[in-house]
């Protein structure tokens, strides 16, 4: 047992969710200073928001005398504090670690490297104080959090059993593998074995130079590019997707997809389904829970060893995250879990690779050691083994097994490894960055993640697809930068979807191919030789399998493409068409920071012709 610290700093934390003015808390974007009794105060803009990780050089949890830990501390969104106390190679995910208790919280260690990479440093107040606040409820078990002492202050049986009780709520990856079986369990996810590729052209593509060509119109409406024949009799498409041309009757394109309300840098409105996900003007949109974690909640993963939403993110603000919903619903960022060519901000192969380390254990710890961690979890779980009246510690086990699984198992880590694939798949597929994510992204749905998003950007900013014009960097215009662009798609999406289908997938896996608006109908706006600037009047999208019906051209625009003649397609109606084929309730909700519910769609219906 470790020894408790008899002098200095002695750092104390409560829940994120107590709002007294005298709670010690920690919150993203804020900074943490001292009070003349010792207790940390916030101020930040956004006093309801919390990121993790932080990073601790050190940290206690206050029992009858304080004990220091050494390594790293997290919090979770909506319980309580997260410790790390056997090592600075490891994590404890879960709940409290109190030294001098019978009642240990269940907790998973896995190698803090890992998954947290440091983020933020906060200084130890002087000393420690109680923060005596009054209790909410009549009850002490009206809340996990409870605004009496004994949130923190290990004085009793009650706070005893608040703070293990609050461990096993946290966040945690057997949390989320309970909540993944508590869904099938109940029937709310009756399509188990669905998935859905989203390839997220970041930036918005130009619809009439990619879906909704306009071959007769002007060369200052139509744009440089020429059409092909398609399979299905009638359509064409821009000359530069012949591939996807010639197998036209396996895709739908929607072509009226009403995109008002829609930015970028972040791209939140199509990700969320929610018009007002704007966090330029919105600070509370980047809270709106994407559509894939509202997914990954109710649905869950088809196989417990893998993530539900995974996604390779150029940058965050291409991507929506769970928000409202908690940390435990956030996508697992691919990036470093599999080795990948570097590519510079304009496109560039720099002939480097980056990634790979994710599965790695750090200097150090090995298998073995690990599992001398695990036995200690058995030996600390037998302990508590008398208040276990229903069998809820033993499922408990079962989920951090299979969380050490995901860790130390073949199934993620085969998954994320290109080299057990067949060499002429990878051949097929080729060696560009984006083709080898959705080589991956085949990779991770074939073995159980339901949701998979590639985030297809070069550059970080608002997205390689937001092309304005040659003269207008760093995207360049419709030749210069969606010219070299458009073959390469064609390329990804038409490899990714024939692969699906070769084995046995395509109905299994629904591929989506979009941005977040659609371009000008005129070409050289903001003075630029050929570019078009963003249109949220409408834009184009396409999709494959899923077992839904294909073959078809949805809706229409005007004869110039710049708004919708026929067939509006909201955001509301996509995500309306995801929870469909999921299973996923049309009157799903979430609750938001002031306790309200809110619907995830509103208003929107499927897209009847995909069924």
């Amino acid at each position: 047992m470790m020894k408790p610290a008899s002098d200095g700093p002695v750092r104390v934390f409560r829940d994120c969710c107590l709002h007294s003015p005298t709670t010690p808390i920690l919150r993203h974007g804020g900074q943490s200073v001292q009070s003349e009794g010792g207790l940390h105060k916030e101020f930040v803009e956004n006093p309801d928001r919390m990121e993790w990780p932080f990073s601790m050089d050190s940290a206690c949890v206050y029992s009858k005398c304080p004990i220091v830990w050494r390594g790293r501390l997290v919090f979770s969104f909506q319980f309580s504090v997260v410790s790390s106390a056997l090592g600075d190679d490891c994590l404890a995910f879960g709940g409290f670690l109190p030294g001098v208790s019978a009642l240990l919280p269940s907790f998973l260690i896995l190698p803090s490297s890992s998954f947290l990479p440091p983020m933020t440093h906060l200084q130890p107040s002087r000393g420690f104080q109680a923060c005596s606040v009054p209790q909410h409820g009549g009850h002490a078990f009206g809340n996990f959090f409870g605004r009496a002492r004994e949130g923190l202050y290990f004085d009793g049986r009650r706070s005893m059993l608040k703070a293990g009780m609050a461990g096993m709520a946290g966040l945690s990856l057997p949390g989320l593998l309970q909540s993944q079986a508590d869904a099938a369990a109940s029937g709310k996810s009756s399509s188990r074995g669905k998935s859905v590729i989203l390839l997220w052209m970041a930036g918005g593509p130009s619809h009439i130079d990619t879906w909704d060509s306009k071959p007769h119109r002007p060369w200052i409406n139509r744009g440089p590019f020429g059409v092909t024949q398609t399979k299905l009799p009638g359509v064409v498409i821009c000359e530069h997707l012949p591939k996807q041309a010639a197998m036209l009757d396996r895709f739908t394109i929607i072509r009226s997809v009403d995109a008002r309300h829609s930015n970028h840098e972040p791209n939140m409105v199509f990700q969320t389904a929610n018009l007002a996900a704007e966090p330029r003007v919105n600070p509370e949109a980047v809270r709106y829970p994407a559509l894939a974690s509202v997914i990954a909640q109710q649905h869950g993963s088809n196989h417990p060893a893998m993530p539900a939403y995974a996604a390779f993110m150029k940058s965050r603000s291409h991507l929506a995250f769970a928000g409202y919903l908690g940390k435990r619903y956030d996508p697992f960022i691919c990036d470093r879990a599999a080795k990948l060519p570097v590519y510079t901000n304009v496109g560039t192969d720099t002939g480097q690779t980056s990634g790979g380390d994710l599965f790695q254990m750090p200097p150090g710890l090995n298998e073995t050691r690990l599992d001398d961690r695990l036995t200690l979890l058995k030996e600390f779980d037998r302990l508590r083994s008398g208040l276990d009246q229903d069998g809820s510690m033993d499922a408990l086990n079962i989920y951090q097994r299979q969380a050490t699984d995901m860790l130390l198992g073949e199934r993620a880590r085969a998954a994320f490894d290109l080299n057990r694939e067949d060499p002429a798949v990878r051949e097929r597929y080729g060696k560009h960055l984006w083709c080898q994510q959705a080589l991956i992204a085949r990779r991770l749905v074939e073995a159980g993640t339901a949701f998979v998003t590639l985030d297809l950007s070069y550059h970080t900013a608002s997205g390689t697809w937001d092309t304005h014009g040659d003269n207008i960097p760093p995207y360049g215009g419709i030749s210069r930068g969606l010219g070299p662009l458009l073959p390469l798609f064609d390329h990804l999406i038409t490899t990714l979807v024939t692969d699906l289908e070769q084995r046995g997938l395509l109905d299994h896996v629904l591929v989506i191919a979009m941005g977040e608006f659609g371009r000008t109908p005129s070409m050289g706006t903001q003075d630029s030789t050929d570019g078009r600037n963003h249109w949220p009047e409408v834009m184009s999208m396409c999709l494959a399998g899923g077992g839904l019906k294909h073959g078809q051209i949805i809706g229409a625009t005007e004869p110039d493409g710049g708004s919708i003649s026929e067939r509006p397609v909201t955001p509301a109606d996509l995500a309306a068409t995801l929870f469909r084929y999921f299973d996923v309730p049309l009157d799903v909700q979430y609750t938001d920071h002031q306790g309200r519910p809110r619907f995830v769609v509103d208003g929107g219906s499927p897209v009847g012709e995909l069924f």
